[in-house]
């Protein structure tokens, strides 16, 4: 994949990205796409999966959980990952 398209896709929200990996299963699943033209998109949407989970995973690192003491909001500390 070239850098130019890399780039594109490192600049995309998590929404625009999830749109666009959409649209390439459904043409994928369609069938209509010649082979080279597949294998093209099936890059570019492997690209974008991942990025997706980075998004994800950068904005569950950021998730904090309210700590209660007492019944009342004392502060917060970092969400256990599981």
């Amino acid at each position: 994949m070239a850098d130019s398209s890399v780039d594109d896709i490192r600049a995309m929200s998590f929404e625009a990205a999830l749109k666009e990996l959409e649209a390439i299963v459904q043409k994928l699943e369609s069938g209509q796409a010649p082979l080279a033209e597949s294998i093209a998109i099936y890059e570019r949407g492997d690209a974008l999966k991942s990025h997706c989970e980075a998004l994800l995973k950068e904005a569950e690192m950021k998730i904090e959980k309210i700590t209660l003491r007492g019944g009342q909001a004392v502060g917060t500390e970092p969400l256990d990952p599981q």
